[in-house]
């Protein structure tokens, strides 16, 4: 049975959610789903231009593990624009680095639960 996956702080949450190539209707396009959490590694590694560790660091998570879900990232974005595919961001663990609300509220760092490990796995926003 594989651990559980660490929970990924991520600065901002996306405004827009959906991404497509236009003139092309939805109904007709595939989708590359990109987590959250890759899309915030983007963000600081690409936008940002902060070096693995400093960004990892941001982030909670190893430098390796961070560099795993930049490539993901990378890879699946490369993947919708050389083939013409909508892309969709959505889920994966992470938590909102400013989200005073659950901290006030004398939650985990995740939310309510067993502490680390209750991310919001595959969820949205609340």
């Amino acid at each position: 049975m594989p651990r559980p996956r660490q929970c990924r702080r991520v600065g901002i949450m996306p405004q827009c959610v959906y991404f497509k190539p236009q003139g092309i209707p939805m109904r007709i396009l595939e989708q590359v789903s990109l987590a959250v959490d890759e899309l915030e590694a983007v963000r600081l590694a690409d936008l940002q231009g902060l070096y693995h560790a400093d960004a990892a660091e941001r982030m909670g998570v190893s430098r390796q593990t961070f560099g795993r879900i930049l490539d993901s990232a990378h890879q699946k974005i490369a993947d919708a624009l050389a083939h013409g595919k909508a892309l969709r961001i959505e889920g994966g663990p992470f938590e909102l680095a400013g989200d005073e609300q659950s901290r006030n509220m004398g939650l985990g760092p995740c939310g309510p639960g067993r502490g680390r490990h209750r991310c919001r796995r595959g969820r949205g926003p609340r």
